[in-house]
């Protein structure tokens, strides 16, 4: 029988009941698991990290923190009954609230700082999900569609002489009863799908800029330098300038040219980025007035990566890091906390499922019908490992019978296209990307070789994965588009064999399951091979790898994706349990064969 846990509420619930001035219509729940940082979450550090690392400035304020919430009514609200704690969904046991609501309102004030007099006011949401209207003292300053992705807005205009100033957000989300991508979120929770996380749940942030300033920096790396684009709003005739600086700080490149147009930087003695060496440049962008005198000022960083399709010496297609075949190995990761559902409870959170993957041997992740918050791409580029990145797919119902499915209606289908385009953009500058995958067996596919066409046009310098799964569902055969063709099968691992000129990697195998009493969600659990002990699981996940190596030698095989980093909710086939507490087979004797099949698959 399987156990839960009794848990007290966490002392951050009971601060933020202590801290409501107007009574909640619901207390909000504990979770059912707590993760080691839960605790560490309270209304005064809710991510104070800056959240954009790759466009930093010195001068922020973070808006994180207790906001009032409502969900009283069409138009603006003139009271709150509750509060909650920004920026985590509704429904997380983190926000204080512990629901779905379709509809959400958010307010809350605060104060310019008096040292960004004469400058512009730039208002940043990382994502809120899924259509979100924003006032700023009573004038409306932004709307925004779709779950995924940032949106920012300049409020200088609307903002008063002095004193407190006004925010009010309205969020509405309906999960899969809309037309937008949702990726596994649902209502109803059960088996491979899990909890909805609606409104924000990425962190919200002013930051003061001049006039004439920088929006984004696109980065593309080489393997002797660096094409830098700055996009600038406001500019007046400025010229970009940009820096490359070693990790020490030496300079090691410095051009001038035109913002808006690609700024080449050749760097001397390149020193690569690689999973095994994630060496990174700092990367300053400067404007410059006609005078050559420096207004706004960005930092950021990259690494010298490429990605290609080679030939082995068996003449096989294979993928190819930095002109070296290279094998990607890794677990599938969703980025699911019982605490805080979509967003991990503390930046240690983040940053500990990529070193646990570290840990295990692994040189690769992929990112799984999920867009995670920058940071999180921070931390892949800071410690090594090379990244598929998936869309959210569109509500999809996966019951259905096997067989080919209505394509989604016209107007689901310019909201996917609209995020995908918007989630390639902002994500374009993260070194450890190598990959995009559109699709992931059949949910919500549609037209699959236009749109593998239209992600290749709009980034040539990655592979594109059309449909991962392709093999699996029955719903779409196979339209020979994109980089990779990639296979699933349970417990596998896959058998693929190379057709064409594209690579074969075995997107998703194993699902090898361990319920750890004291540490699973409310449920059944369920896995694709269940086993009683972690002895037994870490037998089976010896033979299944060593399978894996004798399909790498021989079938050529340039990847492989185990299922998966931690449980989720139901799903007890982790590495680790849901609550990060217990790592389940043996690391030590994981490790070892993760490192063996990559070696294998890397001559």
């Amino acid at each position: 029988m399987v156990r839960i846990a009794s848990l007290a509420v966490v002392p951050l619930l009971a601060a933020i009941m202590v801290s409501m001035t107007t009574p909640a219509h619901a207390e909000p729940a504990a979770p059912a698991l707590t993760t080691p940082w839960t605790s560490q979450v309270n209304p005064d550090n809710a991510l104070p990290e800056y959240p954009r690392p790759q466009l930093t400035r010195p001068k922020w304020q973070n808006l994180n923190g207790l906001w009032e919430y409502t969900t009283r009514g069409q138009k603006r609200p003139d009271r709150y009954g509750e509060q909650i704690l920004v920026p985590y969904p509704p429904e997380s046991a983190l926000s204080g609230i512990g629901r779905h609501d379709d509809r959400m309102w958010y307010r809350r004030t605060f104060e310019v700082p008096p040292d960004w007099r004469g400058q512009r006011v730039l208002l940043h949401f990382g994502a809120v999900d899924q259509v979100a209207t924003v006032w700023v003292n009573n004038q409306q300053v932004a709307t925004h569609e779709g779950g995924y992705t940032a949106f920012s807005a300049d409020v200088t205009d609307a903002l008063r002489a002095g004193g407190p100033q006004e925010i009010v957000v309205r969020a509405e989300d309906r999960n899969e009863i809309n037309t937008y991508p949702v990726g596994k979120q649902r209502n109803d929770p059960g088996g491979i799908l899990y909890t909805g996380a609606s409104g924000i749940w990425q962190t919200v942030w002013l930051e003061p800029v001049p006039a004439a300033h920088v929006s984004t920096v696109d980065i593309t790396p080489e393997l002797t330098g660096f094409s830098v684009t700055p996009r600038v709003s406001g500019a007046t005739g400025e010229r970009a300038e940009v820096i490359v600086r070693a990790p020490g700080g030496a300079e090691v490149a410095r051009a001038q040219g035109e913002p808006g147009r690609p700024i080449w930087l050749a760097v001397p003695d390149p020193h690569l980025w690689t999973p095994e060496d994630p060496y990174l440049y700092d990367i300053t962008v400067r404007l410059l007035d006609q005078t050559g005198k420096a207004g706004d000022e960005v930092g950021g960083y990259a690494g010298l990566r490429t990605v290609s399709t080679v030939r082995d010496a068996a003449g096989r297609p294979r993928i190819a890091v930095n002109g070296k075949i290279t094998f990607l190995h890794g677990p599938l990761d969703q980025g699911y906390w019982p605490d805080g559902i979509y967003t991990a409870p503390t930046d240690d959170a983040l940053r500990f499922d990529l070193e646990k993957t570290k840990e295990l041997g692994f040189n690769f992740v992929r990112k799984h019908v999920k867009v995670e918050p920058a940071r999180w791409y921070y931390w892949a580029d800071r410690l090594g490992l090379l990244v598929w990145q998936d869309m959210p797919s569109l509500p999809v119902l996966l019951d259905n019978p096997p067989g080919p499915q209505a394509p989604p209606v016209p107007e689901a289908q310019r909201h996917f296209e609209t995020e995908l385009d918007a989630m390639i953009n902002q994500l374009r500058s993260v070194t450890s990307i190598i990959g995009w995958v559109p699709f992931n067996e059949g949910w919500g596919e549609y037209d699959t070789a236009r749109i593998a066409a239209h992600v290749k046009a709009l980034d040539p310098t990655r592979h594109v994965n059309a449909n991962s799964g392709v093999n699996c569902c029955h719903s779409h055969p196979d339209s020979g588009a994109g980089d990779v063709y990639d296979d699933h099968t349970y417990v596998g691992p896959g058998r693929p064999v190379v057709k064409d000129a594209r690579s074969i990697v075995d997107g998703e195998y194993g699902g090898l399951g361990l319920v750890v009493d004291g540490h699973v969600w409310p449920g059944r659990p369920q896995a694709y091979e269940m086993t009683d002990s972690p002895e037994q699981l870490t037998r089976r996940y010896v033979e299944v790898s060593e399978d894996l190596v004798k399909v790498i030698e021989s079938n050529g095989l340039s990847g492989a994706i185990y299922t998966q980093t931690t449980d989720v909710e139901n799903e007890v086939n982790g590495f680790l349990t849901y609550d990060r507490r217990v790592m389940k087979p043996d690391l030590s004797v994981v490790a070892q064969h993760n490192r063996a099949a990559i070696e294998a698959g890397t001559p």
